[in-house]
């Protein structure tokens, strides 16, 4: 039986999804998975519309290395004495001066052997790309040196030094029932409140994203294949959207009429350390022709259908990441309604 680790930070696109993937693939019966984590989150989670029974016996699979991953010597011995076949690095994503000995310690004691599998957060994608007027952003394009989060690209590179069998997932943004940051939930809120919805600047700004079970099946499909090896592939959904088309598509998700929409400048505004809007003022979009010839990936989802799966089996039971928080909103209605006056 292969060993697999998933070396997991506390926001990750949930194990659960990962190990669903794995055991619809029949792969589950033929891998133990191990979880090393602070221990700060639930190991597992049962997945909504998920049985009781099938949930035991997912769990019961599932093992549990509870300690902090900056324990080097723990990491060190752990990794070694276990022999692990498969890496999955949820937190490739800083390799910078704090924790470069960190991901050097994961890679030391790995075997030639093993897989080295990392994702990437979806902001960090967005910020080590040099902006381009030529788009969408393609895994050869030219990234960025200077960028404040480019211990990704640091990542990377050591990854192709260590020897090891090594694949890079670069998802964009993330939606999807129990994704850590659901940004789709910020604008069913507003709608299930039935207010206004306040999007930065024109809201003609594009975008794209990728639902979580997607992300879960692309990594079963690197698992043990030769065509993933050494490379880098790009994740998200097979279509782009503006910030004011998502909104709509929300609505239409969630069974809510069309959503009044405000279009407002940031620079106008001091909201402090508070994030009014969800998404990155600009257009960032991805191919994802790479994934699809070479690892013969194909998204499930197309976005509304995505939406709505996270809609039904998320936020409309209430299991939503944060309660709403209105406060950005209203300073921006206010000052609005000023100016109508």
């Amino acid at each position: 039986m292969a060993k697999l680790v998933v070396l997991q930070p506390t926001k990750q696109p949930p194990i659960s999804l990962l190990s669903s993937s794995l055991s619809n693939g029949t792969k589950l019966c033929q891998i133990q998975v191990t979880l090393f984590t602070r221990g700060k989150a639930p190991v597992t989670q049962q997945l909504p519309g998920e049985s009781d029974s099938d949930y035991s016996d997912f769990k019961s699979k599932v093992l549990h290395l509870k300690r902090d991953r900056q324990d080097s010597e723990f990491v060190k011995s752990s990794l070694s004495a276990e022999g692990y076949d498969v890496v999955y690095d949820i937190n490739g994503t800083r390799l910078l001066a704090s924790n470069s000995q960190y991901r050097f310690i994961c890679l030391k004691p790995v075997s030639k052997r093993c897989q080295y599998h990392t994702l990437h957060d979806c902001i960090l994608f967005c910020c080590i790309n040099l902006k381009s007027d030529i788009l969408p952003h393609c895994e050869v394009d030219a990234v960025d040196p200077k960028s404040r989060h480019k211990g990704k690209l640091n990542t990377e590179s050591l990854l192709e030094t260590s020897g090891v069998n090594w694949t890079s997932l670069r998802p964009v943004y993330i939606y999807g029932p129990l994704n850590y940051n659901p940004v789709e939930e910020w604008v069913f809120h507003h709608l299930k409140a039935g207010r206004p919805i306040p999007i930065r600047n024109s809201g003609v700004q594009i975008t794209q994203l990728g639902h979580v079970k997607d992300l879960a099946t692309a990594f079963v499909q690197v698992l043990g294949n030769e065509k993933a090896s050494k490379q880098v592939f790009n994740i998200s959904g097979e279509k782009y959207i503006t910030f004011d088309g998502l909104a709509k598509a929300c609505a239409k998700a969630g069974g809510f009429p069309e959503p009044e929409i405000i279009h407002y400048n940031p620079k106008e505004f001091d909201f402090g350390k508070k994030k009014a809007f969800p998404f990155r003022d600009q257009h960032f979009f991805a191919s994802v022709e790479k994934a699809k010839h070479v690892l013969g990936w194909k998204p499930e989802f197309d976005l509304v259908e995505g939406l709505t799966d996270s809609y039904n089996l998320d936020f409309s039971r209430g299991t939503y990441r944060k309660e709403a928080d209105f406060s950005t909103d209203d300073m921006i209605l206010n000052k609005s309604f000023a100016l109508q006056s």
